[in-house]
């Protein structure tokens, strides 16, 4: 089928083509065309790989990579890859973050299905917002992608694939418990109603409802938190080749975090928003615990409309159509903000397929965001400082663009595009993407790409760990600066002809990104205040280097390596040129996966060696509990991680036990901050405390234990 009318939607079945190559029909472009010579049929399917199909550099993650670990949600899926780095925002909240070429997930367009999400207010918890038994692969790709999708890719694209109404599958059971306490739970159900349509139920109930503190000091460990999850999608294929996709969800989550003090019978006290004092006074600290309260909902619809143009579908038209709302409720200590967002997307394409050769699309998109807030900051300063704004923000764009694609056989392609976007208070910009694959034999494919990506910055929305602080908010903190940066890269694989399946490969490549303008967040500007400014004339730039390798030595055992260096480095004012802070420089994964016959049995294990990263100046004269320097050469130490797990596989039943964090490496002193005398513990209520300052895993071992169950269609 046509790229345009394969932007709208997935296909179901694992594909292979003729060489025995995963087939990837992810469409990040839209492209299907190398999947009508495929077979498909039953096999063993790889859990992460490089696409060979792809113009743009493109790793996946596939149904079978989601089970490798025990994946309850998208940020617990990227573990065994080291093109994405995940970390916690800050010891507080549970917020995770990543990082694909060195940069913070806010400039990577996370994409549902070509549908752009997690932006604005959904970006700090939305990792944790997408159960992993939902998804039937993931596609990371690195650099500046197509123009179709909207013009806030820098870095990369990550397109979550979700389980499909045309699934085989009735009825699909998923629930874990792990070893803190956190218990997970899933449910998947595709119904088909004749040929015409058919419809999936997706839902998810999580929680983390003891209270840990394994580490002494005061606070707890991970957030006590609840989650409900629903989501209802539908498919309709007419006989005239008309296909409507659309679809609602909704979800809430609540959670609670920070000190836990003893009360006059020695019950734990938590945070209580309605009734926390802001004092330093130690009769108030003894009964007022400091921490977080958030409560988050939103709820999501789309439409998706492709129709042919002609019989053999070379024309077509599509329309997509987005809204989400956001509310997030949240309170730190005696600082609120409380925000609401609606969000609208769409997008109109054309796509004309000229012949084998020639193909083009041109459309027009845009986004509008409205928020309304209120903030209120309240920090200690020789008595109580407070500050915010109540109101309401609109951002928005739209655009114009265009691609074309030509191929010159299976040996050479190329994707050029160009956007032109109107944008709210800024005006109209050009954004040009180009991409190139070559492939000078069957065994080499040399890619590169490049372009630029724009974006409004939510500066304490984006930094969501500057809340888990008693500092100061100086600068431009209330205002969107629209980011700006260029990406350029490209990428070189070699599939080797050894090992036991034809997919041993080394690929190497290597990212550029440069920004013209940036929001910056300065913690080392002054002692006790974070500074907010725009980049300006400043420099802000990061190398990316990556090198993969995959084989199969014998049958139904695969080895994957990867190592990452990256090169970070910004103009902080009154500093000039320095690394960037808290940016790890480099990771290295090891995946080794062994499947018995049949897959009766899989052994996972996964080892990761995490490098070292500056930390702030602040930093730089702590010490550990011996009275040694924490940070020699104001540097993080390196860590490795490891996790293990064990799947048993019966008809229709998956049981599996693992463990995370097996060297139980843990950041020593997460918390900065002056100490109480009395209690021996870090004071929340002071200007320099600090709960932001994370480069380490916050949890030692845990274990997990979980069933999954498909009901298979007869």
């Amino acid at each position: 089928m046509a790229a345009l009318c394969a932007a709208i939607q997935s296909v179901d079945a694992q594909v292979v083509d003729k060489h025995g190559h995963v087939v990837d029909t992810s469409a990040i472009y839209g492209e299907r065309s190398d999947s009508l010579d495929a077979a498909v049929f039953v096999s063993r399917q790889a859990g992460n790989y490089l696409s060979k199909g792809k113009e743009i550099r493109t790793e996946v993650i596939s149904a079978a990579g989601l089970c490798k670990m025990a994946c309850c949600n998208l940020a617990e899926s990227f573990e065994n890859s080291a093109s994405v780095t995940v970390g916690f925002s800050d010891a507080v909240t549970g917020a995770r973050q990543i990082r694909l070429l060195g940069l913070s997930g806010t400039y990577t367009q996370m994409l549902d299905e070509t549908r752009p999400v997690m932006r604005g207010l959904s970006a700090p918890f939305g990792l944790s917002y997408v159960p992993g038994q939902w998804l039937e692969s993931i596609q990371i790709a690195k650099g500046a992608s197509s123009v179709i999708n909207g013009v806030e890719c820098m870095t990369g694209q990550i397109n979550m694939e979700h389980r499909k109404p045309t699934d085989e599958k009735p009825l699909f059971l998923n629930a874990a418990v792990m070893s803190d306490s956190k218990v997970d739970f899933n449910i998947a159900s595709s119904l088909q109603m004749g040929y015409k349509w058919s419809t999936v139920l997706l839902g998810h109930v999580s929680g983390n409802f003891a209270s840990h503190d394994m580490n002494g000091d005061g606070f707890l460990d991970d957030p006590k938190m609840l989650q409900f999850n629903l989501s209802n999608r539908w498919l309709y294929m007419g006989d005239n080749g008309v296909q409507v996709r659309f679809g609602v969800r909704a979800l809430q989550d609540s959670r609670l975090g920070g000190q836990v003090l003893k009360d006059a019978e020695g019950n734990d006290v938590l945070y209580d928003k309605d009734n926390f004092i802001l004092s330093t006074l130690e009769a108030n600290e003894k009964v007022n615990a400091w921490g977080s309260d958030i409560f988050n909902r939103s709820i999501n619809g789309y439409l998706k409309v492709g129709v042919p143009l002609n019989e053999s579908n070379s024309q077509n038209i599509a329309l997509i159509a987005d809204y989400n709302y956001q509310d997030m409720d949240s309170y730190f200590g005696a600082t609120k903000y409380l925000a609401g967002q609606h969000s609208t997307f769409f997008n109109l394409l054309y796509q004309n397929e000229i012949n084998e050769s020639h193909k083009f699309t041109v459309g027009l998109n845009g986004t509008y965001d409205i928020y309304n807030e209120d903030f209120l900051r309240q920090i200690w300063e020789i008595g109580v400082k407070d500050y915010g704004w109540n109101g309401r923000t609109d951002l928005a764009n739209a655009g114009v663009f265009g691609e074309y694609t030509f191929k010159a056989g299976e040996k050479f392609s190329s994707i050029v595009g160009v956007r032109g976007d109107w944008f709210y208070n800024h005006g109209f910009k050009v954004s040009p993407r180009v991409t190139l694959k070559y492939m000078p034999v069957d065994e080499i494919v040399i890619r590169a790409n490049g372009g630029r990506g724009l974006r409004y910055s939510t500066p304490l929305v984006d930094n969501i760990g500057v809340f888990s602080t008693g500092k100061d908010f100086l600068g431009a903190y209330d205002q969107h600066i629209l980011e700006d940066a260029w990406t350029f890269g490209g990428n070189l694989t070699y599939y080797m002809p050894f090992g036991a399946s034809s997919n041993t490969y080394l690929s190497f490549d290597y990212f550029r990104t440069q920004f013209a303008q940036q929001m910056v967040v300065d913690y080392e500007h002054t002692l006790q205040a974070i500074y907010f400014y725009a980049l300006n004339d400043n420099r802000s730039y990061t190398d990316n280097f990556q090198l993969d390798f995959s084989v199969d030595p014998i049958e139904r055992f695969n080895i994957t390596a990867t190592f990452r260096y990256t090169n970070a480095m910004i103009e902080l004012d009154g500093k000039g040129l320095v690394e960037k802070p808290m940016t790890s420089r480099f990771k290295g994964v090891l995946n080794l996966q062994y499947a018995t016959n049949l897959n009766k049995w899989i052994f996972d294990f996964t080892a990761s060696l995490n490098g070292s990263c500056r930390v702030y100046n602040f930093m730089e004269n702590m010490k550990d509990k011996d009275g040694n320097l924490m940070y020699k050469n104001g540097r993080t130490p390196v860590y490795p991680m490891l996790y293990a797990q064990v799947t048993r596989r019966f008809k229709g039943w998956d049981v599996y036990l693992g463990a995370e964090n097996l060297t139980n490496f843990r950041q020593e002193q997460v918390l900065i901050g002056p100490v109480d005398s009395a209690t021996g513990l870090v004071n929340p209520r002071m200007k320099s405390f600090d709960a932001s300052c994370i480069w380490g895993p916050l949890m030692g071992i845990k274990a997990h234990v979980g069933f999954r169950f498909t009901l298979w269609k007869k």
